[in-house]
């Protein structure tokens, strides 16, 4: 839960507003909030002004950039944006518009010295027609996955947990039932899916597959879903992930650990971010069309080789299969020999047990490497002289008489 937090502060520096339990908010909610993004050009920034709602851009509105104190004034265009660019790398800087007598204004901040910055102002519409109420019969329709929505991933150890923070729109004032039901497949090796806090309660999982119950009220629907995925014995993870709807911009935020890489031909641009005292590698892709799969790789992460494992493995077999074979033969020696070899026996079974509580232990991250290889050393030392007398029989003598 912590990694979520500290990725909700990567998503707030992304101006998603997004908390452990990823309320969205509406429109006017994201009215002035800064979002830093890669596709303006250096110290740029870009404020679309709209009333209401994405669909009504404001054309030809004035707009004001306060920059350390001096004013600069520029039009939206067609699409009700109005752009600044060249200012002063780490200038406080406000963006402000009046609109029908209602004043807008952001957020005071940085003008960027690398990339640039794009914000709404939000004024409202007096004219908008209450929604129906989400109790109307249902009609057939189509939602979206939201440019707000994300994909989080969080490397831990020997896997990556990775979480679908979804925000599925329905634009319609019905509700409405898509012409499929809303529903798609985690990565074939996906384990431990559930269902998080914050979701929807029409949002279930079945093994591999989530599905979303219609019909969609009116509005925002919120799905957070969280899985973990083995890292391979390369370091990395590969998934292909296609969902039921159109994803309008494809969003992912991997927790940068050691060497970690994050690849995909959709995603056109990414760039390291700090927050929390970690480092997260922040990249944005296209629209994605429902049914087509998003195709990605993290590699580079840290993981330990299975070659000890598997050697410990071995050598305990191969240990218990000697014991079964030296056990084998116990009646053929006097009771002297015998309650000796049982008690060498119920020796080398503790050391063993020991052996295979720290292996557990280790493979669960409860050992430190350190530790480990002490313990694991100091079982296998003292191993070595109880099969020798097993192994001896003049061993077994010398104990016998001794």
């Amino acid at each position: 839960m912590r990694g979520l937090v500290v990725a909700g502060t990567v998503l707030c520096v992304l101006g998603a507003r997004a908390s452990a339990q990823f309320e969205m908010p509406d429109m006017r909610q994201m009215s002035g909030i800064p979002r830093p993004v890669t596709d303006l050009p250096d110290g740029s920034i870009s404020v679309r002004v709209i009333r209401g709602s994405l669909s009504n851009n404001l054309v030809g509105q004035q707009v004001d950039l306060v920059v350390g104190g001096a004013k600069r004034t520029a039009k939206t265009d067609d699409a009700g944006r109005a752009q600044f660019d060249k200012l002063p790398a780490g200038a406080l800087v406000k963006a402000a518009a009046d609109v029908d007598g209602e004043h807008l204004e952001s957020q005071e901040f940085q003008a960027p010295g690398r990339g640039g910055v794009r914000l709404m102002l939000v004024a409202t519409d007096k004219n908008a027609a209450p929604a129906t109420s989400p109790a109307a019969p249902a009609i057939s329709g189509q939602v979206v996955i939201t440019d707000q929505s994300r994909i989080v991933m969080e490397p831990r150890d020997e896997v990556v947990n990775i979480f679908y923070l979804l925000d599925i729109n329905n634009t319609a004032r019905v509700p409405v039932n898509p012409p499929a039901p809303f529903a798609f497949d985690l990565p074939q090796d996906a384990q431990g899916a559930g269902v998080m806090e914050g979701s929807t309660p029409k949002a279930k999982v079945a093994g591999k597959r989530v599905t979303v119950d219609g019909p969609f009220a009116p509005g925002h629907t919120f799905v957070q879903v969280g899985a973990s995925i083995p890292v391979d014995g390369g370091g990395a993870i590969a998934i292909a992930q296609a969902f039921p709807a159109q994803f309008q911009s494809i969003s992912v935020i991997a927790q940068k650990v050691g060497d970690a890489k994050l690849e995909s031909a959709q995603l056109t641009s990414q760039r390291e971010m700090p927050a929390d005292g970690q480092l997260f590698i922040a990249a944005v892709g296209s629209t994605l069309a429902a049914g087509q799969p998003l195709v990605l790789t993290l590699s580079g992460l840290p993981h330990h080789s299975s070659v000890p494992r598997t050697v410990a493995l071995t050598l305990a077999v191969g240990i218990v299969a000697a014991g079964f074979l030296f056990a084998g033969n116990t009646k053929q020696h006097d009771s002297g020999r015998s309650a000796e070899r049982k008690r060498l026996i119920a020796r080398r079974e503790k050391l063993l047990g020991d052996l295979a509580r720290l292996e557990h232990d280790h493979r669960g991250g409860k050992a430190d490497d350190r530790r480990y290889a002490e313990r694991r050393a100091q079982l296998v030392a003292a191993l070595e002289p109880v099969y020798g007398a097993l192994d001896d029989s003049a061993a077994f003598e010398s104990a016998a008489t001794a």
